[in-house]
């Protein structure tokens, strides 16, 4: 799905880094995107969106999964 969308879509170099800078970085290398902390164990919508990037993060604020478009 996310080859409809414009731009970078995937940032795996950013697992295990923090998740205001992996934020700040999504937003910076495709500014077509909004990137959202969210908490593990926490739910968000399941639409996709090709303007939306979830960066989850644990406790310690440290990303949990690999940001991508969705």
């Amino acid at each position: 799905m996310t080859s409809e969308c414009a731009g970078k879509s995937s940032w795996p170099e950013l697992l295990g880094t923090q998740g205001d800078v992996a934020a700040a970085t999504i937003e910076r290398e495709n500014p077509l995107v909004t990137a959202r902390i969210v908490l593990e164990g926490n739910f968000v919508i399941q639409d996709f969106r090709c303007t939306r990037v979830w960066v989850w993060v644990d406790n310690s604020g440290t990303v949990t999964r690999v940001p991508k478009i969705g």
